[in-house]
């Protein structure tokens, strides 16, 4: 079985005329990232790979999940090919990890994030919100497999405040 943890990156602010990959978390998204982890601890079990995009909004998300669940540094990489907003090249990315992984989780950007958990999952979201989680199960042995999954639980950040 595998183990697909979707996790969209929390607010970013538009204060600054940064280009899109340098735009930094606004507070909101240290909040939700909070509300969520404490969640989802309760679901969360050891042993997976992190994986995030190397934007800045999507990396800090990550670093805040990585401190929380307390990821070892060694399962924590950051792919510049997540800086993707193609749910194509999203997927591709994610089929691409190593058969021996069970469980992986992929910090990322919209709209990729809400179709892949659309397209993966059997229960659909109009739209995965800054922070929002979704967690979906496979019954295949290698991800170049993953396909109809069975979407186990969704994390939205409004529905915890």
């Amino acid at each position: 079985m595998k183990r697909l943890v979707l996790i969209r990156h929390g607010k970013s602010s538009w204060d600054n005329n940064f280009p899109d990959h340098k735009r930094p978390l606004k507070k909101r998204a240290y909040n939700d990232a909070d509300l969520v982890i404490k969640a989802f601890k309760h679901f969360y079990e050891p042993g997976a790979l992190f994986w995030t995009s190397y934007a800045v909004r999507a990396h800090e998300t990550a670093k805040l999940f990585k401190q929380g669940l307390n990821i070892p540094e060694n399962d924590f990489k950051v792919l510049e090919e997540l800086y993707s907003f193609n749910q194509n090249d999203l997927l591709s990315v994610i089929k691409s990890c190593t058969d021996e992984t069970d469980r992986l989780f992929v910090f990322g950007h919209n709209p990729a994030m809400t179709i892949l958990v659309n397209s993966l999952g059997d229960k659909k979201i109009d739209n995965l919100p800054t922070t929002g989680l979704c967690v979906i199960d496979f019954e295949a042995s290698s991800w170049n497999d993953i396909r109809n999954g069975k979407t186990i639980l969704t994390l939205l950040p409004k529905n915890l405040r």
